[in-house]
Order: C-alpha cells, then structure tokens, then sequence
C-alpha cells in the first residue's frame, strides 16, 4: 500500500487530503481538511493542512511516502513533486464522478473546461479569461455588495423570477453593471441568477469548444457546490444546440484538485519504486 498526501493552495483555500493506495488501483480516502487563506500565509496552511490529516488518519510524517502539491503550491518546501491543477482537477473529478467524461473547475479567479477519459487523462481544455468576472471572486464581491452572505447565493439565485444578465466580460465593468442594477430597483435574487446565467453561458461555450457534447460534467473548485450556478449551467446546457449533457457535484467537489494531486502522486511513486528510484517524502 502507498499512503499520499495531495495538498492544492489554490487562490481562496488550502486543501489537504490523505490517500491510501493499492496496486490494484483502489484508493481509500483517510483524511482530509480545508481552510479559506483569508489573508493569511498559504504555506503556513499547508503545513497546517498536512498536519492535520496526519493526526486525523493517527499517523506520522515518515509514514507517508509522498506528498504531491498542485495549483499555487509548487514552493511547499515539504513536497516530492508537483503537478499540474489542470491535471489534477481532472484525475480528481473522475474519482468523485467516475462515469463523468469532462469536468468544468470553477475556481476564485477563472474557470475551465477539460475533457477527460474514464482514467482522467486530460485529452483537451479551454479557460476563461483571468479578466473575465465569471469567478468566484466576483461573486463574493456583489455578494458583500448586496449583503448577501456566501451560502445564500445560491437559493437566492434558485427563486429569482425575473434575472438581468451582466452585460461584460471585465470583472470591473460587470461591477459597475451591478451598480447600475441595484438603483434601478433590481431585486438581490434577480442580480445574482443574471451573473450565475451569465457565467454559466461562458462555461457552456468552452464545453462545446472542447467537444463535451453529451455524458457527465462533473464541477469541481470553490464554487462546486453553488447550487444556483449548477442549475443556472445545466439550464444553458440544455438550451444550447446539439449539447445534452448532464450537470453534476460533489460535496468534496472542492477538495478535487487536491484528490488528484494525492492520486497521481501514488502513481509517480509506485512507477518510481518499480525502477529501484524510490523518491522520499520530505
């Protein structure tokens, strides 16, 4: 058995998960843990996040035999390798959603779509813009705007009636839209389902760019379990022509990259042990 610890700093939150491989394949999930950075020190987190799933699991640093990073993380100084969050996302969607066949990563600062077969290779994918306001950023700034707390996003989004989509592309214009939306008397729930329909068009768009036609989408990143924004994607989905795909989450959705990371880091290793270069987890 191979025990990993995958950690992904992405640009909201640190998550650490610990896994226990076998050669067969299979992967037992034993410990995992999430803190927003709010301001505070990314690599501090994750070592925090490392030792924190070491006590849950009741083991020790030198029982693990590799701990891979991914998103921001390559400067852990405790790491053996590092991988690619595109990578990562995609290996760790497949495992929370083993029949999905492409997986849409919505994170702080952009989104993505990949495409992916049933081992979670990444076979194309396409990003939004780093300017684009479809992140989760941007939403957490009109929600503080409009006083709306994070969790309520979504079931606001879900009982609006009469949406108002965002009419740019820039974060900082989108604000402004926004503005413009609340003196004009446009209700809180209406705002929020026009950014979500709005964001949801853009991440359709990169789906049928990829040639995700039809089968599972699986959402991953911080905005995974926005239920507003599922609704508001497999709503677009469904309008666009041709496309038939199915939508879904996962309540460790946040936690893929991260899942992903710890995965292939068993697959590193246990490709390394076969060669008699056994690497050393710090």
């Amino acid at each position: 058995m191979t025990l990993t610890l995958g950690i992904d700093i992405g640009s909201g939150a640190v998550k650490a998960v610990l896994f226990r491989s076998g050669r067969d394949g299979r992967s037992e999930w034993l410990a995992k843990r999430c803190e927003r950075i709010r301001r505070r020190d990314p690599m501090t987190l994750a070592s925090e996040g490392r030792d924190g799933v070491l006590a849950d699991a009741g083991l020790a640093a030198n029982d693990i035999d590799y701990i891979a990073t991914t998103g921001e993380g390559e400067n852990v100084k405790f790491a053996t390798g590092h991988f690619y969050s595109m990578t990562t996302h995609a290996r760790g969607g497949v495992f929370l959603r083993p029949d999905a066949r492409a997986v849409v990563d919505i994170g702080a600062l952009n989104g993505r779509a990949i495409y992916v077969d049933e081992r979670g290779k990444v076979l194309s994918y396409k990003m939004t813009s780093q300017c684009a306001s479809g992140s989760g950023q941007f939403l957490e700034n009109i929600a503080r705007y409009l006083g709306v707390a994070v969790e309520e996003i979504g079931p606001l989004s879900k009982s609006a009636r009469t949406p108002e989509k965002i009419s740019s592309i820039c974060a900082v214009l989108a604000e402004t839209d926004v503005i413009n939306m609340v003196s004009r008397g446009i209700t809180a729930p209406n705002i929020l389902k026009g950014i979500h329909l709005s964001m949801a068009g853009r991440l359709s768009k990169l789906l049928k760019s990829i040639g995700a036609m039809d089968g599972v989408v699986m959402v991953t990143g911080g905005l995974a379990l926005d239920d507003g924004l599922i609704a508001a994607l497999a709503q677009d989905i469904a309008a666009m022509k041709n496309m038939s795909c199915t939508v879904r989450s996962h309540p460790d959705s946040i936690f893929a990259g991260a899942i992903g990371a710890a995965l292939w880091g068993a697959y590193r290793y246990d490709k390394l042990a076969a060669k008699g270069d056994l690497p050393h987890a710090a």
